[in-house]
């Protein structure tokens, strides 16, 4: 199938993008990578009358680290962040959630901002992004303003963003010193969405852990973060993952069935990887100061 007809909008600034999608209202959609949105528009899912194509925009396509936030702009791409030594550096789990994105000639279009703007439960960077305490910069005609991640999210691909706001960027939270993260998704085959995902942030001190939390793909309604300090602080993982942990992301994750996998598998999915994703975090602990 094809789109039904739509106007094609290119604004060259970040005021005219939110004039225009100001003017269209709820019959308009942002175009940045359209990794997500053109197979949506292909299906007539959506059909929007306008869209509002950012491309020609400058100045919102860069990643600036800092002490404090790894800044993304609307229009890096999936593999450019990826490929950013120093995002990297400052905050590894972009890199291991990014490996999981999709196959790479998608990775290679699609931004990382707009898979967050689109929403999605099945989504790897949702995840990220309330893990890591993100913010993410929106501007419309009332201004700029700032959201948490946490607040972001309104339901399966529903932010609590207006129609005419356009998100210009998004800072991911660095972790303090000391914090070990891993990503780890299952899926039918290697690029599919995942079936259950997981992200984790383990802090550690003289080889326990001191902090440790998890938030999870394709099996909640909306990225949220599950704090399992309780159950692993003063834990030697090294020892292995205790059962409380089992019972902590049982109770925290709210699955779907459907013709890929049961909720009862996604759920015993969502157990199994985080108890690895715990372990590949904590791997190097034997060098722990």
């Amino acid at each position: 199938m094809k789109p039904a007809p739509f106007v094609h909008h290119a604004p060259a600034t970040v005021e005219e993008a939110v004039r225009v999608l100001a003017d269209v209202g709820h019959d308009g959609k942002v175009l940045a990578g359209g990794q997500s949105l053109i197979p949506v528009l292909n299906m007539r899912l959506a059909s929007p009358g306008h869209l509002v194509d950012i491309n020609g925009i400058e100045g919102i396509d860069g990643v600036d680290v800092d002490d404090a936030w790894v800044r993304v702009g609307a229009l890096v791409r999936h593999a450019a962040l990826e490929r950013h030594d120093a995002a990297h550096t400052a905050l590894p789990l972009l890199r291991q959630a990014l490996r999981n994105v999709a196959h790479p000639a998608i990775r290679n279009r699609g931004t990382t901002v707009g898979s967050i703007a689109h929403a999605d439960p099945a989504g790897e960077m949702p995840s990220v992004a309330v893990l890591t305490g993100a913010v993410i910069e929106a501007t419309g005609p009332r201004g700029r303003r700032e959201i948490a991640a946490e607040d972001f999210f309104a339901g399966p691909l529903e932010t609590t963003l207006s129609e005419d706001e356009l998100v210009v960027a998004i800072r991911f939270g660095r972790f303090p010193l000391g914090t070990r993260t891993a990503f780890a998704e299952s899926a039918r085959r290697s690029g599919d969405y995942a079936l259950a995902g997981v992200a984790v942030a383990v802090e550690v001190d003289e080889g326990v852990v001191t902090r440790a939390q998890a938030s999870f793909v394709s099996v909640t309604p909306v990225p949220s973060v599950l704090d399992l300090s309780s159950t692993l602080v003063g834990v030697d993982l090294r020892s292995g993952v205790p059962d409380a942990v089992t019972e902590a992301v049982r109770a925290h994750v709210d699955p779907d069935g459907d013709i890929h996998a049961s909720a009862d598998y996604r759920r015993m999915l969502a157990v199994e990887l985080t108890r690895r994703a715990l372990v590949t975090a904590t791997a190097d602990l034997e060098g722990a100061a």
